[in-house]
């Protein structure tokens, strides 16, 4: 029998230290390689959700002068939500995790982020944010997802450029960078592609935060679909984790995001600088355009753009440089 460990980056402040993962039996979800081509790419697609966690797994991170020990969840999910005091540099920074069971020891390291000083973090959908996904047509989705690898997955133009902008905008030192989180409603079994998909396309290294992860293949043909109230959940905790920040965030009008991003200016009026949404049709959506009407009368500045070019000229319009 074989084992699996994955981890996923963490974050950190000044006294609080957060790190997260899953334990499977046999196969993870990156297991297979999702840049293979045609049938046997669809193959490791679906082996992606052909996973069986495992729970109540004694699980120990160590961390500078922290050892901790834990237990999975029912879903095989860890979280070390712990109190954390130590000098920690601006940056990423590495850490380990272990666990046995039945004689079998496993050992893996991850990163946390400590994030450089700034006055910006930046919170972005993937999904038809930067990734070409097609959500709003299930069929053109799932061929896309299962027919399409790593490699012939598309992004949008100039999306990587406005990303860059944002990373660096007023950051005076060239080590530094503004921190990025990536939020989609996409399950923790595609963290892999994803991960790979960012890293090929040169986006910004990120604290990635999915939906809960699914185990079986009748879940696979409900990927990204469903109650999406867990964005709104994850977004909430990153911004309570790091108050001091004003937040940009990034979506598209092809599922919730609007509504969404309009209950987090509500409750942090003071936290959120823009909001910037792609629009993924041909025309405009009428919901969509009063949703930032009325998030633009917060004080918050709002962007709806078909192109990155024109949120890449909004941007520096508004003094995001």
């Amino acid at each position: 029998m074989k084992y699996d460990l994955k981890l996923y980056r963490g974050y950190a402040n000044g006294n609080q230290l957060v790190v997260f993962g899953h334990v499977f039996e046999s196969w993870a979800p990156d297991k297979y390689r999702s840049d293979r081509k045609g049938i046997r790419h669809a193959f490791s697609i679906i082996h992606m959700f052909r996973i069986k966690p495992l729970k109540n797994i004694a699980i120990t991170l160590k961390f500078k002068n922290q050892e901790v020990t834990t237990k999975t969840l029912d879903d095989g999910y860890f979280r070390f939500d712990i109190p954390f005091f130590e000098p920690l540099e601006s940056g990423w920074h590495t850490y380990c995790v272990s666990y046995e069971v039945n004689t079998v020891g496993i050992i893996q390291q991850g990163e946390i982020l400590k994030p450089f000083e700034s006055k910006l973090g930046i919170i972005s959908d993937i999904d038809d944010t930067f990734l070409i996904s097609h959500s709003n047509n299930f069929l053109k989705k799932l061929y896309v997802m299962l027919l399409k690898n790593i490699e012939k997955r598309k992004i949008f133009d100039d999306v990587v450029k406005h990303y860059k902008h944002l990373s660096s905008a007023g950051q005076e030192n060239e080590t530094g960078s503004n921190s990025f989180f990536y939020v989609s409603s996409s399950e923790w079994n595609l963290y892999g592609f994803i991960n790979d998909f960012v890293e090929i396309h040169e986006l910004p290294k990120a604290v990635v935060k999915l939906k809960k992860i699914k185990t079986g293949i009748s879940d696979f043909l409900f990927t990204g679909r469903g109650n999406h109230d867990h964005k709104f959940e994850k977004i909430k905790d990153i911004i309570s984790f790091y108050p001091n920040l004003q937040y940009i965030l990034l979506g598209d009008d092809s599922q919730q995001d609007a509504f969404i991003y309009e209950r987090i200016c509500k409750i942090f009026p003071k936290n959120i600088k823009a909001v910037y949404l792609r629009q993924t049709g041909r025309k405009r959506k009428v919901n969509i355009h009063k949703t930032l009407e009325n998030i633009k009368s917060l004080k918050v500045e709002t962007c709806y753009f078909k192109h990155s070019e024109k949120a890449i000229a909004h941007s520096i319009k508004i003094g995001i440089t």
